[in-house]
Parts: C-alpha cells; structure tokens; sequence
C-alpha cells in the first residue's frame, strides 16, 4: 500500500524534532505536525525561556554583591514589560530557527490540531470553529510526541489560577505572589520571583520541597529559600480561590496552615505534568495507554500497535528535554537507521535552577541505602561557605555530597546546592557514567581555588 508519508510525527518539540530530521536524514519522507509554536515546550513556555528569567532575576544579587567587592552601592531598576519583552523575542527567533531546520531537512511542516482517525490516517483541523478545514493523511509510521501539560485541580475558584504557560505572558509583575507546590518548577519561579522583589508565599503539601531528591538537598535548599525571604508553608493545601477587589484569597487546610492568604492575581500552580494526549483519539488507532495516562511503550518506543510509536514526556519515562531528543534519535536509528539501540536511563544529570542552584546525579542516599544496604553506603559531605561569599556578606553555604558503594567503592550518586552546581554536575555525570570509584575521585588533582575541587578532596 502506498501511504503520504514514511513518517508522520504529532508535535514538533524536542523529541519530535529530533526524530522528523534524523529519520529524513535517512532518506524518509517526513512529515510533522504541530498547532502551536514549533520547538514545544522547552524552547516555547519552559526551559529556555524560564532560564531566561533565572538569569534576569540573578542581576539583583549581584547589586547587592559587589558591594562587598567596593563597588558603590546602586538602587538599580527593574521592568518586567521590557524583560517579558525580550524574552517573547527570542522565543519567537528561536521557534523561527527551529522551523528553518526542518526546511533543511526535508521535512514537511504541517499545522494544525492532529487526532487520530484509524492505526494509519490522521486527520489535522486547520483553523477553528466553522472556518476549520480537516486535512487527511497517511503515514507507514506514526510517531507521537506531543509532551505534557500542567495539571490544574479541580478546586473551587481554579479559573483564577495560573500555569507555567500563562506565566510567561503576565502583563506586570505582581507584588504578592503564591506558588503551589514544591516540584523544580514552582522552586525556580519562587526564586525569580523573589530575586525580582515579589514577595513570594511557597505552598506545599509534604513536609518538604523537591520530593525525590537527596534528603540533604531538600533541606539544604528550603533553609537557603527561608533566608532569602521566600515564605514556605509546608504541609499546607489550597482548598479553594476566591477573587476580591485587591486580588486573590487562597483558603488553606493543613495543621501548619493559616486559614487564609492574599496575594496579587498572580497564583501559579505547580504542582505536576501530565502527559498530553487528550482529543488524539488513541483508541481509534488502538493505541494502549498506563493507568497514569501515558501512552504504554516498550523499550524500542513501540506502542501496542506495532507502526505506531511515541516519545518524550507523553510516555511518562523521565521527562527531561535530553531524554525526549535521545528517544526521537534513538527511535530514528533503528527504524530507519538500521542500527538498532535503546536509551540508556541510568545516571541522568537533573538540575533545579533555583537559587541557590540544585544539581544532581545518581542514587540519593536513601535510595542507595534500600538498594545496596544500609551497611554497604558511605557517605562524603562538605558544606561550606564559598569564596564568592568571603566578601559578599552572605552566610549561604554549599553543600557537596557523594553516595559511595562500601564494597565496590564506586560512586552512586553526586549531589550539590550552589552556584553552579548544574555546570558542575554535568562533568561529575561522565565520571559516573565510567563507573568511577570513590578513589578515582581522589587520584584527581584538584583545580584550586574552585568550588568543583571539593568533590575530588573530600575525605
């Protein structure tokens, strides 16, 4: 049978990016869908331009640093419509380049809303409403890749909350801010927020921010956002948002709670991602999906329909923009590469951009622990002040830890909160992808005066 296409992909982010340039590369005929921006969620509303506001938020500090180091003190001014600006601009360029890659490459860009008709047509509403014009096509393969998106609950007056998407978009910076959850994403827009003046209230459900992190981080982390201002109710929930004329109530529940706060318009909720399949009509392509939602595949990406595949946050496997890009590529390869391989999961890199920085590698401590023994893990933690800070004033501190493997000697996990901990991370990542040992660290010469040197001399 003949078909449209070789390769038909649904969303032109990371991994769907990927994948369209690497299978046309190959000889395939591509095409790929998308009804938004092209670069999805990471270069649209996520990782670059959120990190684009991380530095913006980090000019305040280095104001109030330099002082220390004899420069005069300056009572500098911030505008948030132009920095919105700019950061639009460049989303927009990117997505723009982006676009232009895929010319490059052969591949077809179609836009529109994709779904499912049968396991080898998919039908693309261009337009909306009585103007839309539905479009078919046929492909040998179908990849999905159509990432996540926010979860709202369904509490009370949740109309007036607001996302990691419509955050990018806010008119002006509020001045009272509440942030809902305590994941890496409500973390590093607590810290920008904050660096930028708002006054920031944190509100989490555990006892803890950054569930799933080393249990030092956490704690770490949230004395570091205590002493930089940022207000953190833990064991506290959002029952319900009412609007007033001065902006919005959140009444709270929880035993540490108080009954109410009010903050400005401006309340994000932050409290997870789920993948985004809704209108793809799986069933109609009889497409198996996980009781979490996510599109079931096998090791190889394969869905339960055998032409059919999917990558990236929409498989709910390790939902990081490296991970997505390796899936497409990997997929490619061996579909239309002839050189079959899968991803490897183990020792991925993860930074929270948050301020302090977070950046870690490997098993925390307690997962250690519950897979080799409580007896056969030995830890290595330094916690010191950094020599930025000797004349800063500051009394933020930097913590290194290293999880060690008692009978092997290799090194399970590295973790680090401080300035530059995600560059930082990503080399002590390759030591651990080698299987490094505890005494591989320490035959390495130390770089001094840096804070990296305190991994290879901690004793």
């Amino acid at each position: 049978m003949t078909y449209d296409y070789d390769l038909l992909v649904i969303g032109a982010g990371s991994g769907g990016l990927a994948a369209a340039k690497r299978a046309a590369s190959y000889g395939a005929k591509v095409g790929i869908i998308e009804n938004d921006l092209v670069g999805g969620t990471c270069v649209v509303r996520g990782c670059v331009p959120k990190k684009l506001l991380v530095y913006a938020s980090q000019f305040s500090h280095f104001y109030q640093d330099a002082v220390g180091y004899g420069w005069e003190a300056v009572k500098p001014k911030f505008h948030w419509s132009k920095l919105t600006e700019i950061v639009d601009t460049e989303v927009n360029r990117l997505s723009q380049l982006h676009t232009s890659f895929l010319d490059q490459s052969k591949v077809d860009l179609i836009r529109g809303q994709a779904s499912f008709l049968d396991a080898r047509t998919i039908i693309v509403n261009q337009g909306q409403g009585k103007t839309a014009t539905p479009q078919t096509f046929t492909a040998d393969r179908i990849l999905i890749a159509t990432g996540s998106e926010a979860i709202l609950p369904k509490s009370p007056g949740i109309e007036y909350a607001l996302t990691s998407r419509e955050l990018f978009k806010l008119q002006e910076q509020p001045k009272r801010m509440a942030i809902i959850g305590g994941g890496y994403i409500g973390i590093e827009f607590a810290g920008i927020f904050n660096a930028l003046g708002t006054e920031v209230i944190q509100i989490v459900r555990g006892d803890k921010i950054l569930r799933g992190f080393d249990d030092d981080i956490r704690t770490h982390l949230q004395d570091a956002m205590h002493q930089r201002g940022i207000k953190i109710l833990t064991e506290s929930q959002v029952e319900r948002l009412e609007k007033t004329v001065n902006g919005t109530v959140l009444s709270l529940i929880g035993d540490s709670a108080p009954p109410t706060v009010e903050v400005d318009a401006a309340v994000l909720f932050a409290i997870g991602r789920a993948p985004n399949t809704a209108d793809l009509g799986l069933d109609l392509a009889g497409v198996a999906m996980t009781d979490r939602g996510a599109v079931a595949v096998n090791e190889w990406s394969q869905t339960t329909q055998p032409h059919i595949y999917a990558v990236g946050d929409v498989t709910n496997r390790a939902n990081l923009t490296p991970i997505a890009i390796d899936e497409g590529r990997a997929f490619a390869d061996t579909v239309f590469g002839n050189t079959p391989r899968a991803v490897n999961y183990a020792n991925i890199p993860t930074a929270v951009f948050s301020q302090p920085e977070v950046a870690s590698v490997g098993l925390s401590e307690d997962m250690a622990r519950e897979r080799q023994g409580q007896e056969n893990v030995k830890i290595y933690r330094s916690i010191f002040r950094p020599l930025y800070h000797s004349l800063t004033g500051s009394t933020e501190k930097t913590l290194m830890k290293l999880v060690v493997d008692r009978q092997s000697d290799r090194v399970l996990g590295a973790h680090m909160v401080g300035k530059e901990a995600a560059e930082i991370i990503q080399s002590v990542a390759i030591s651990l992808s080698k299987g490094a040992t505890k005494q591989d660290f320490d035959n390495t010469m130390a770089l001094h005066p840096s804070t990296a040197e305190e991994f290879v001399t901690m004793s």
